[in-house]
């Protein structure tokens, strides 16, 4: 049986400990979105944290059952 990359992530996403803080300095945000949203988003992050000067990165990005994605950016603390 083949594995749908969207299996994969829904998988791997549920190895993160619920709850859990990561302590590495990043500021993250998650949105659950449909899918031109969640680009839009995306690109206003990327528009308003530079990658540049905050290290911005999208962290994950899954298409869940319904076909909206649910995402998480991430950004430097420090540069505010």
């Amino acid at each position: 049986m083949a594995v749908r990359p969207r299996d994969l992530a829904s998988r791997m996403a549920g190895r993160r400990t619920p709850g859990r803080k990561a302590d590495d300095g990043y500021l993250r945000e998650t949105f659950t979105l449909p899918r031109e949203a969640a680009r839009s988003k995306a690109r206003d992050f990327f528009s308003r944290y530079p990658k540049a000067a905050y290290m911005s990165s999208v962290e994950s990005w899954r298409e869940l059952p319904d076909g909206a994605i649910e995402f998480t950016m991430r950004r430097l603390a420090s540069a505010d």
